[in-house]
């Protein structure tokens, strides 16, 4: 095990793997599927934060949606409505029974129209919302 592990430090694995062209057309396909799967959950957050609701009421409806993402990291989900909120496309606010609610704000529904229109021509909108990519408001 030791001399598996030395190998890799010295990163000489890449070297010993081999693929061969299906393979790698496999793993990219594979890629390519997650990635749109990851827009198609982020689509769905917005659309649903269209009405008010707390993390706990979209994490249910994600998955009655069958979007199982969050099922085992909850957390993931409340990081991704900070990110969100932090960019200024979805608000939050306190209720009196201490919930914390979610909702688009106008930038966000604006970015979810245009979102909408580009689903499934280009992909790449959602992935660059999260990075900040954006130009356009």
């Amino acid at each position: 095990m030791e001399e598996r592990l030395r190998k890799l430090k010295k990163n000489k694995i890449s070297n010993e793997l081999q693929f061969t062209n299906r393979h790698r057309e496999n793993i990219y396909k594979a890629i390519q599927r997650e990635e749109d799967k990851n827009e198609d959950v982020f689509l769905a957050i917005l659309q649903l934060l269209s009405n008010k609701k707390t993390g706990f009421e979209l994490l249910q409806t994600l998955i009655g949606r069958g979007i199982k993402k969050f099922v085992e990291n909850e957390g993931s989900l409340y990081l991704l409505l900070h990110e969100l909120e932090q960019k200024e496309y979805i608000l939050s606010e306190w209720s009196d029974d201490k919930q914390k609610h979610y909702s688009l704000n106008q930038k966000g529904r604006r970015f979810l129209k245009k979102a909408e229109a580009k689903h499934g021509l280009e992909t790449k909108t959602l992935n660059e919302l999260l990075r900040g990519d954006l130009l356009y408001e």
